[in-house]
């Protein structure tokens, strides 16, 4: 594992895949969800809501594994693991609707779950390439 993007695969973060990510339930199961995100250079962006099983479960165990794919070569991978840093509101769905242009959607509304909808940040430590 590496502490910082390994050269070549930084392209995987900044282009707009859909990625895997990976948590502890707290029934101590693994869970895994697609999810999509932004990168800032330092941490992952994703968009949830609070009652759903993934924050429960990044709020018992802030640990994470996030795997991204390149759809153009899909046994080039990367695997970023981290932790839960922060969660901020979202409650004019603002960062919702720019992942929704960023993955090329086009005239996305707000979404009922407006008033639970939040941004979890995820810190990035380590990177492995599969």
């Amino acid at each position: 594992m590496m502490s910082k993007v390994p050269p070549g695969y930084e392209d995987l973060l900044e282009r707009p895949i859909v990625g895997v990510l990976g948590t502890v339930s707290p029934d101590g199961s693994p869970s895994l969800t697609p999810m999509r995100f932004t990168w800032d250079g330092a941490h992952l962006r994703v968009s949830h809501t609070i009652p759903r099983k993934k924050f429960v479960s990044l709020q018992a165990n802030p640990n994470y594994s996030f795997l991204i794919t390149d759809p153009d070569e899909p046994v080039r991978c990367l695997e970023v693991r981290g932790w839960l840093v922060t969660v901020r509101g979202d409650h004019d769905a603002s960062f919702y609707l720019s992942l929704g242009k960023r993955y090329g959607e086009s005239g996305l509304q707000l979404p009922d779950d407006v008033d639970d909808r939040v941004v979890m940040i995820l810190d990035a430590t380590r990177f492995t390439v599969k």
